[in-house]
């Protein structure tokens, strides 16, 4: 076994040599080596010095749902998969998508609850899969996160512009001399992402009053738009297409338009994962954070389904303007031309609460990755007065400004989406797997085996649904994987017991919601472009080079090292309301 020194792999360029040389052992050491519950919320949340307050309710945590989720992309999203997908049934998207959403909050709540540390995904995969299999999934996310709050910043500049009768163009300034799609820079988003940074480092709480008041203003245009529809819309639209030569019905495009939809609207609940980075700062986990996750995706799905309804009203499915549809509704039902204004003005509070939000989730998430020693400490470290993790706020706050100052959106919007997926695949499974596997006493196989079974066979389905013609041929291979998934879950049920059941919350109808969930996660990933898994690969691969020659070393490292409050002679402090499992079954 490797001789520990109480040197840094990093100390000096012979000590980072020494270290590469051991690289072998350490990874067969650290790679796979799994925390537990009782460890995140003591020893590992020590590294970040003094505790982040806990001041949120679950009525907070409601309001940072609907805020992530509810952005200005939904004012897009509805009209494509409409006119693309499913006609009028698109409300039926949105309540698929909705469920799907809900299966996977389910088992995001469930960790929360037991282990109710700032660092999401992350952390949940840590106690499961390992070290290495978290750092690779939360890497891509902060990268996701960053990418896409980029994005966003540059969005909002667009619909402030629409909501004031200015174009965009005026706004931003053209330099000659840089390639096409990072020509143009935009400071009104730099100065927006600057000041969400500045809230968000001052305090969790005032973030979320913050949050509270835009997010109220920005339902109260979206209530003004359903309004609206309903109003002035026509229930004919819902069954007959504006061109007779067109499919008509409410089903126009028949189910596998309508589960094509619900693909292609899913991406709108992204951003409800955000709120579970926030479980460390919450007054009452066992109480709050199943009612602020759940609830929030439920009031999401219904103003989704109501705003798809109020459009389908508006115009037949097949006379929406993808690009604009609520605006190219209003004027096609009447010519209300000051409508577009009031949906900018919207949308533009939509961006501000979907930036706070996911910026916050993306600093905690940096925080916990620097708990866990495979990043910087630096980054672990929580300010003393502002009981927040100040240094990743500021640090991925400055990347995201420098991105969107010069990245165009479209470039930005190719690179966003798969990640996101992956992970609530990889919770779902780790559910699943910390429910039937108790690390050094259960054999892990027959949980391995099942999982590995069960996404081959959503796999199958998946490329069978995309890629196969239309007919009978299609219809049964569809037809077999269902029931082969079934038959996989039952026996599984019926014949392996669970090693552990969560005193505090946990996933009802194990293992069948979970299953559900990585079935519709494996089929959505499927509807993603080669760009996105070709993205997802490269980055991927470079996360693993950086594991390999960073953080595996500096994780290492981490282990033979005290916390902040160790090095000052205080013990790490026991967490409150938390069972010890480390050697419990």
């Amino acid at each position: 076994m490797e001789s520990r020194s109480n040197d840094s792999s990093f100390s000096s360029p012979r000590a980072y040599l020494r270290a590469l040389a051991q690289t072998p052992a350490r990874l067969a050491r650290r790679a796979g080596s799994v925390s537990t519950s009782y460890e995140e919320m003591s020893r590992v949340r020590s590294r970040s010095g003094p505790d982040m307050a806990k001041t949120l309710r679950w009525f907070d945590l409601v309001g940072f749902g609907i805020g992530g989720m509810v952005g200005a992309g939904v004012f897009v999203t509805t009209g494509r998969a409409s006119r693309l997908c499913a006609g009028p049934a698109v409300v039926l998207s949105y309540a698929i998508a909705g469920l799907c959403a809900l299966l996977s909050a389910f088992c995001y709540t469930e960790f929360a609850v037991d282990m109710p540390v700032a660092g999401g995904a992350f952390s949940y995969l840590r106690v499961t899969f390992g070290e290495f299999a978290a750092f690779l999934t939360g890497a891509n996310l902060v990268a996701e996160y960053v990418m896409s709050n980029a994005a966003v910043a540059r969005s909002f500049t667009a619909y402030l512009g629409t909501a004031i009768g200015i174009s965009h163009t005026k706004w931003r300034l053209t330099v000659t001399g840089l390639p096409k799609g990072f020509n143009e820079i935009d400071l009104v988003a730099v100065a927006v992402v600057l000041i969400l940074t500045l809230i968000i480092c001052y305090s969790t709480r005032e973030s979320s009053v913050v949050n509270m008041a835009l997010t109220a203003l920005h339902i109260l245009f979206i209530a003004f738009v359903i309004l609206i529809g309903f109003s002035r819309g026509e229930w004919r639209n819902f069954t007959e297409p504006g061109d007779p030569s067109s499919p008509g019905g409410f089903f126009p495009h028949g189910a596998s338009g309508v589960f094509n939809g619900a693909a292609m609207v899913y991406v709108s609940y992204i951003g409800y994962d955000a709120v579970s980075t926030m479980a460390e700062e919450v007054k009452n986990p066992v109480k709050d954070i199943p009612m602020g996750v759940s609830g929030s995706v439920v009031l999401v799905t219904v103003l989704y389904c109501l705003m798809a309804a109020s459009m389908s009203m508006l115009l037949p499915y097949d006379m929406i303007d993808v690009d604009a549809p609520f605006a190219g509704a209003f004027r096609g039902s009447g010519g209300w031309r000051w409508v577009p204004n009031v949906i900018g003005a919207g949308a533009s509070f939509g961006i501000l609460t979907s930036l706070i939000v996911a910026m916050l989730g993306q600093a905690r998430y940096m925080c916990v990755i620097g708990r866990s020693g495979v990043a910087p400490a630096w980054f672990a470290r929580v300010h003393p007065r502002t009981s927040t993790p100040v240094n990743a706020s500021a640090f991925l706050g400055i990347l995201t400004a420098a991105i969107a100052a010069f990245t165009d959106l479209d470039v930005l919007l190719n690179l966003v989406s798969i990640g996101t997926l992956f992970v609530f695949y990889m919770v779902a499974n780790a559910v699943v797997y910390r429910r039937y596997v108790a690390v050094g006493t259960t054999n892990p196989r027959p949980a391995l085996s099942f999982l590995s079974a069960f996404s081959l066979t959503a796999v199958i389905f998946a490329l069978a649904w995309h890629l196969a013609p239309p007919g009978k041929p299609k219809y049964f291979m569809l037809a077999s994987c269902v029931l082969v998934a079934l038959v996989l879950v039952q026996l599984f049920h019926s014949t392996v017991p669970q090693a552990r059941k969560p005193e505090l919350w946990g996933v009802p109808l194990m293992p069948w919601i979970p299953c559900v969930s990585i079935f519709l996660d494996i089929f959505l990933l499927g509807s993603l472009d080669g760009p996105s898994y070709v993205r997802f690969g490269v980055f991927s691969g470079i996360v693993g080079l950086v594991y390999v020659f960073y953080g595996v070393h500096a994780s290492f490292d981490a282990e033979g090292f005290p916390s902040i409050r160790e090095k000052h002679g205080e013990p790490a402090k026991e967490p409150e309301g938390v069972v010890n499992y480390s050697l419990e079954v």
